[in-house]
């Protein structure tokens, strides 16, 4: 019988997804960067060998991110640090797109930043993703020394802000609170808000049909 012939892995001369069928090798940050595509999509993140796609989350997701970075901007730069939303952080091997960057150094003409840089990473806790956002984000950033991590919680639509500050190697709450209170850091600037005000107005019941009505028309 004879013997099938060796098929070699194709040759892309651009960065394209399909390197995700015939890439059996373990994933680094480099090798993710070089052979995947830029998306403004899906989060492309590389742990521990392995690539990691996770989608869009929901819209208060969304809507949360965007105001609390409008806040925390500006007050990070008073305090001379700069703010990115879902921006590459390389440590080692492993690539994270956390969803609020605060860096110590300008990313400006830039693809990365190393994790050194990150003064506070933040998450806002997805449905889907409650075990990544709650525990195993927050222990990858408290190995490396990342010194303050930011956790934003929407469940049931009540959001929920909590910081916590590296200390003796995890992470210890240092503020909290929750809508309808004033959350109030210190560290690493002051910077205060009402959690509350991170939702916008929740859709009418029949959004979903009507828009689901207009798809089939």
């Amino acid at each position: 019988m004879a013997q099938a012939a060796f098929e070699p892995a194709p040759q892309h001369t651009e960065p394209s997804f399909d390197v995700l069928r015939w890439h059996d090798e373990p994933w680094t940050a480099q090798l993710a960067l070089d052979l995947l595509p830029e998306t403004n999509g899906p989060k492309v993140e590389v742990l521990s060998g392995s690539v990691i796609v996770t989608p869009h989350a929901g819209y208060d997701h969304q809507d949360a991110e965007l105001d609390l970075a409008y806040h925390l901007k500006q007050a990070a730069r008073r305090a001379k640090l700069w703010l990115y939303l879902e921006a590459n952080v390389v440590s080692g091997e492993n690539l994270f797109i956390p969803d609020i960057v605060i860096l110590d150094a300008p990313g400006g003409g830039r693809t990365t930043m190393n994790i050194r840089h990150a003064v506070l990473l933040g998450e806002i806790v997805s449905p889907g993703n409650r075990r990544k956002d709650i525990i195993d984000r927050p222990r990858e950033y408290a190995a490396v020394g990342v010194p303050f991590f930011l956790r934003v919680d929407l469940r049931n639509r009540v959001p929920t802000i909590a910081l916590y500050e590296l200390t003796e190697g995890e992470y210890r709450p240092v503020a909290a609170a929750a809508a309808g209170t004033r959350f109030v850091m210190r560290e690493p600037f002051e910077f205060s808000i009402d959690p509350g005000d991170l939702l916008g107005e929740e859709a009418p019941p029949d959004a979903t049909a009507g828009d689901s009505a207009d798809d089939n028309a």
